[in-house]
């Protein structure tokens, strides 16, 4: 599986390159901390509503920590969408150690 670090995607995205983010976590950790301009989409859903994706742009998947939003690039390849999927690497913890200290962790 295709992995980027945070670092890399704060650099990516100041490029200007055109990446989406689909954030898996649940409701309450979205309130707490999230990613800007990420979607989020709970895993548990995310199957449901893969029609939210576009399949013609970089998608980069996080969750806390990386094992959730593994789990749902797994899915969505199992169902067969084309797009490319890439996990954040330490997820939303490492965002806020190498990007972003104003995020908080919980």
């Amino acid at each position: 599986m295709e992995e980027i670090t945070a670092t890399e995607l704060k650099q990516r995205l100041d490029n200007g390159d055109d990446i989406q983010i689909i954030d898996v976590r649940e409701d309450v950790e979205v309130a707490i901390a999230r990613i800007p301009n990420s979607v989020h989409i709970p895993l548990g859903q995310v199957l449901n509503r893969i029609n939210e994706i576009d399949p013609n742009r970089e998608t980069v998947v996080h969750c806390k920590m990386g094992g959730r939003s593994a789990r749902a690039i797994e899915a969505l390849q199992r169902s067969g969408f084309q797009g490319k999927l890439v996990n954040l690497k330490g997820g939303i913890i490492d965002w806020s150690n190498e990007v972003d200290p104003s995020v908080p962790k919980y």
